[in-house]
């Protein structure tokens, strides 16, 4: 196998996202010591933008750039949170997924000054959270508490809860983990009680297609795990094919004797519909999985209550 003596990495340019790309570097250095990596940190339309996603065109707001550099030739390996990545529609052309790299924590986390859980919140409060995947499950569990536009990464969410934009807030605890702040969260919340977007924690190392030599040196960093439950949930992404303004979360799991499971869920905005479905996949392969849950879903009226929302 021949390995490239340097690899460039473009990410975004957020603290967390520069956070991922070491850990991206130190699991290439112990898997080959002599590679040498350099970081090209762009900035995307997503992340200058803090309205609402959908006056970008909601998908692909995090990424375009970043593909932009990949594809140009300006570096070798995009570094990419999957929930990020828009799965209604294929890869650009000539790039590929090389590795999916070990699960984090895909749970939702609360973050309250006062150290109160979710329950223990007053009528009233605010939460800070652009997200309509959460808003639609506050809603429909928590329908005392409002929730307040906030957009922009955790840091500068974390500047704006201190300044008193918001009474709490609702972060992903795997990114709190990785600007290394995870005592921030006053409860780390169940999926059953908020429901994880798809791709949750799970980090994609992205390659041009005809770079064998870059493949070849990170595809070893991927976890098979990782692959399969990725791979579940962004078909059934792909065959649902959600807008922007679409609540949509669920989440795949490979337990300890192989068997992979998928649970998701459609909600409309206000949380006053909520549609299920949980399939085991036996002998189906993550995709067709991902597709059969898809198909439950759509089956209950998923495609109506989509096309219903505004985007």
């Amino acid at each position: 196998m021949s390995v490239p003596e340097l690899i460039r990495i473009v990410s975004r340019s957020s603290p967390m996202a520069l956070a991922q790309v070491e850990r991206v570097r130190t699991e290439l250095a112990e898997l080959h010591p002599g590679i040498r990596t350099e970081v090209v940190p762009v900035t995307t339309s997503g992340d200058r933008w803090m309205g609402d996603l959908a006056a970008l065109g909601g998908k692909g707001a995090f990424t375009k750039e970043v593909d932009a550099a990949l594809l140009a030739g300006e570096a070798d390996l995009a570094v990419h949170c999957v929930k990020d990545v828009p799965a209604d529609r294929p890869l650009p052309a000539g790039t590929t997924f090389a590795a999916f790299l070990k699960r984090d924590d895909i749970r939702d986390a609360l973050i309250h000054p006062g150290g109160l859980t979710l329950d223990e919140l007053p009528a009233g409060t605010r939460i800070g959270t652009s997200s309509v995947r959460r808003v639609a499950q506050l809603a429909a569990s928590q329908p005392e508490l409002e929730c307040v536009p906030m957009r922009g990464n955790a840091g500068r969410r974390l500047e704006k809860l201190a300044a008193g934009d918001a009474d709490a807030l609702l972060l992903a605890q795997s990114g709190l983990d990785r600007i290394g702040r995870p005592e921030l969260a006053s409860e780390i919340l169940p999926v059953e009680t908020m429901c994880p977007p798809i791709g949750a924690g799970i980090l994609a190392l992205q390659c041009r297609e005809d770079d064998t030599a870059t493949i070849d040196a990170v595809s070893d960093l991927g976890d098979k795990d990782a692959w399969r439950e990725a791979t579940a949930e962004r078909m059934f992404l792909h065959v649902l094919q959600g807008h922007c303004n679409s609540p949509i979360a669920g989440y795949a799991r490979s337990e300890r004797g192989g068997d992979l499971s998928l649970r998701a869920c459609v909600f409309t905005p206000d949380g006053k519909t909520v549609l299920n479905a949980h399939e085991w996949a036996g002998p189906l392969d993550p995709a067709t999985l991902g597709t059969s849950v898809a198909v439950a879903l759509l089956r209950q009226g998923a495609r109506e209550l989509i096309d219903g929302i505004a985007h």
